[in-house]
């Protein structure tokens, strides 16, 4: 029972993956209506966003957000959008995903992550011990 809805989950997970994709490639596609575009828009970058509404932190409401505006914004522009549009931007967005990943951008991106958040701490503790010495 928990292997199967595992199952499901994960199946759930990757479609959505796909959908944010795609949603992204509808709302580059000159097909789309202008208004459907700025929602796509709007959607795929508040989904790809590390930057939440409500952050994740908060009990409840930071994860509920996520959990209930994602997939309405998804289930809107994918419910409005016109099948040919869909269609293509489903394509890209299998071709993109399925391409191989680069284990050594991903390394140096961390890197780059850690290394800015060293410079982050040393320079808060200068400055912090400036503030005590004065």
């Amino acid at each position: 029972m928990a292997m199967r809805w595992f199952g499901q989950a994960k199946t759930l997970a990757r479609r959505l993956k796909r959908d944010v994709v795609a949603v992204w490639f509808a709302a580059r596609d000159p097909a789309t209506p202008w208004w459907l575009r700025a929602l796509a828009l709007a959607v795929a970058a508040y989904a790809l966003s590390p930057i939440d509404l409500v952050p994740d932190f908060i009990p409840v409401l930071g994860v509920l957000d996520d959990l209930l505006l994602v997939p309405l914004g998804l289930w809107l522009v994918l419910r409005w959008l016109p099948a040919a549009v869909l269609e293509r931007a489903r394509r890209r967005a299998a071709a993109l995903l399925e391409r191989p990943r680069s284990r050594v951008a991903a390394v140096l991106i961390v890197a780059l992550w850690l290394a800015a958040a060293a410079a982050g701490v040393l320079w808060w503790t200068r400055s912090t011990v400036t503030i005590a010495q004065a």
